[in-house]
């Protein structure tokens, strides 16, 4: 339940009294979690080249990071507290994916992905602040967090890790198993192992204005077509010939002032951008995929999920999926939706035959797949 979730309180009182406000500690948050995931199993996942890891290790007052994969024998250190960073996990596990969307009443279109971090006795990533919300869900053993809302931000040099300077903890607690932390950005925070112990950090989507500016305008050059060209038929004698005239700036100004965009442009590129999978992300097709009546058989009597690693989102009726628009129809809208926001969908034996061909790329696409 949501509510269990969220301390008692609805999502409504959640997103006004704390989103992006203030921490909310809510203790047995989910009763009787301690991960989804086993030591071993991270482990694995950690020491695989497409997984994203980082082992990050104080060694004698210094902080020390390693990149992924990870090797055995560094996940067997005992000289000094080490913790791994797993990224990611809920491209790998369904049930890591199905701890991921329990945090769907923030809209999926900010959701990024779950990572697990696990540490030994005295391990942590030292004290720092992130530019994004984040929720601190805690599996197996017990961590102590120290969080601080401070305006001091400045950082150790030379450290691989971006390391607070001088961090003042104004909150001090131990969570146990299933109890949950949550941080608005900015908040200074350390987390540290008592004992083994895995923290599954739910984090959200915060690009900074460079990134969405960027991102736009790569989107819109693909897309606007201007007209006409430079000419100057009123050009005169200049007495250096290096010189850039004002006249070419002013017309140049004039051609770039035609560039224009509309609302439902930000939300075609939204839709693009927000559903485009990571670098890391690859599909997986099948490699013998049913034939297409054996697959609408299977719709009927199952349904159809999507995998972990597609994003399906809808913007202003319209619905974009691993970065691509889809090509649906209005009598589709209600099936998408419901598709998009459970990431599952039951009852599909009426679904028009044009939709289930649809699905049924996707399932060769490797994005789908039948229940």
């Amino acid at each position: 339940m949501i509510t269990t979730l969220l301390g008692g309180m609805t999502p409504r009182q959640f997103l006004q009294e704390y989103w992006q406000k203030k921490p909310l500690l809510v203790r047995q948050a989910v009763p009787g979690f301690t991960g989804v995931l086993g030591r071993e199993d991270i482990f694995d996942l950690a020491c695989d080249p497409d997984v994203e890891s980082r082992h990050i290790r104080l060694h004698e007052g210094n902080w020390e990071l390693n990149r992924g994969p990870q090797t055995r024998a560094r996940l067997r250190g005992k000289r000094s507290p080490w913790t791994v960073l797993v990224q990611g996990i809920n491209l790998w596990s369904e049930a890591a994916d199905e701890l991921l969307h329990r945090f769907n009443f923030i809209p999926q279109a900010r959701l990024d992905d779950l990572m697990v971090s696990y540490a030994v006795d005295g391990g942590g990533v030292g004290p720092h602040f992130d530019n994004y919300d984040v929720f601190l869900l805690q599996g197996q053993g017990q961590r102590r967090w120290q969080i601080a809302d401070q305006d001091d931000r400045s950082l150790v040099e030379g450290a691989p890790l971006r390391i607070l300077r001088n961090f003042v903890p104004a909150h001090d607690w131990i969570l146990e198993p299933g109890d949950m932390l949550y941080l608005p950005p900015h908040w200074a925070h350390n987390g540290i192992a008592i004992g083994e112990c895995t923290t599954y950090s739910i984090g959200f989507r915060s690009p900074t204005a460079q990134e969405l500016g960027a991102e736009f305008l790569g989107w819109l050059q693909e897309r606007v077509c201007l007209d006409g060209l430079y000419s100057d038929p009123d050009l005169t004698e200049q007495d250096n010939s290096a010189l850039i005239g004002d006249a070419m700036i002013d017309q140049v100004q004039r051609v770039i002032e035609g560039i224009r965009w509309s609302r439902a442009d930000v939300a075609a590129f939204l839709g693009h951008y927000l559903t485009e999978p990571k670098p890391t992300v690859f599909f997986e097709p099948p490699e013998e995929p049913i034939p297409l009546k054996a697959f609408r058989r299977a719709l009927g009597a199952g349904g159809l999920r999507l995998d972990a690693r597609t994003l399906l989102l809808r913007s202003q009726g319209n619905f974009f999926l691993n970065g691509e628009a889809v090509d649906s129809v209005p009598a589709w809208q209600q099936a998408l939706d419901t598709l998009a926001h459970a990431r599952r969908l039951t009852g599909c034996a009426d679904l028009p035959a044009a939709l289930q061909d649809l699905f049924y790329e996707w399932y060769c696409d490797g994005f789908a797949h039948p229940m």
